[in-house]
């Protein structure tokens, strides 16, 4: 059976640094054929008409199908996995608020269409503000389970990772069990009190306290900025990988990810009405459950304490 998964601003930058993976079955294997179908708005057309072009003359043989159009109802119709990329970005002069309620107004019609989607719909959201976007696209997808929503906060779990390995002097992989809590913004935690590098404690191998709490979680709080600042436009290679590594996260068993997800019943008594990033554990198919019994540093909670306050007002003005 081929597995149908929708793009959102098929013709944009991440979308770019993404399809192309995709279709080269780094999301669901090797032996997975895939149909792509890519939303754009109607002015952008002619250019996700160029990327289909490319995609074709890649010939790839998972690739069974391209379906391209503006209207979600359309594009959404039976798909399995749903990333939600497109988002309208800040303007001059724009506002958090201003920002949210221009994206609600797109969140709101994908949300609606997402009811038409394939009984098993997974639906990543990974434009920004992603939480809150994600928020309004779960409260409008009425018939959809609220478990079937997630923010995509991956790129921090990523980022956290790599400075801590480079802090540490040890590859990637031996930093294991990272987690960011919360939103995926400026206040966003990154939590090194649970972190293992080669297996032990990262306050252990890493006893600069003042650093952990400092300049490591202010760097990947800051890190889009910064991103922006060097080549003067957001993170996009980063982003559509930390999209493949959670959407690979959902679909397959994975033991430690950080995942926005509905924070009902969650058991660290944060608002249960917030899409909420929390370490989690995957047992594949889209099937999380948020790691239960860690301790929370005090440091941590008070920095999660913000978090949760910044949502809780995104929540108010959509």
């Amino acid at each position: 059976m081929v597995k149908k998964i929708t793009i959102t601003g098929g013709a944009g930058q991440i979308a770019y640094s993404i399809l192309f993976r995709i279709a080269a079955g780094e999301i669901y294997g090797a032996n997975q054929p895939i149909a792509l179908h890519l939303l754009e708005t109607p002015d952008a057309m002619k250019f996700l008409e160029g990327v289909v072009m490319e995609l074709e003359d890649c010939a790839f043989p998972l690739l069974k199908e391209i379906k391209i159009g503006s209207d979600p109802h359309q594009i959404f119709d039976g798909v399995n996995l749903a990333i939600l990329i497109g988002a309208k970005p800040r303007g001059p002069g724009m506002e958090r608020k201003d920002l949210l309620a221009e994206n609600g107004k797109i969140f709101i019609e994908q949300g609606k269409a997402l009811n038409r989607a394939a009984k098993d719909i997974l639906t990543l959201v990974v434009g920004n503000p992603c939480n809150t976007n994600c928020y309004i696209a779960m409260k409008n997808g009425k018939d959809v389970p609220r478990d079937r929503f997630f923010a995509m906060t991956r790129l921090d779990q990523n980022r956290s990772q790599s400075f801590l390995a480079k802090k540490a002097g040890v590859p990637v992989a031996s930093v294991k069990d990272v987690t960011i809590w919360g939103n995926h913004s400026a206040t966003q935690v990154p939590d090194f009190t649970h972190v293992k590098i080669n297996g032990k404690r990262a306050t252990e191998v890493i006893p600069d306290r003042k650093w952990l709490e400092g300049d490591f979680i202010t760097k990947v709080q800051k890190r889009g900025a910064e991103v922006i600042a060097a080549r003067g436009k957001s993170s996009a290679g980063s982003a559509a990988n930390a999209a493949i590594d959670a959407a690979k996260s959902l679909l397959f068993p994975t033991d430690w990810c950080s995942m926005g997800i509905y924070s009902k019943g969650n058991p660290y008594g944060i608002d249960e009405d917030l899409i909420f990033s929390f370490p989690c554990k995957s047992h594949g198919n889209g099937k999380l459950e948020i790691i239960q019994g860690l301790e929370i540093d005090p440091f941590i909670k008070q920095k999660i304490a913000l978090t949760e306050k910044e949502l809780q007002d995104e929540r108010s003005f959509v």
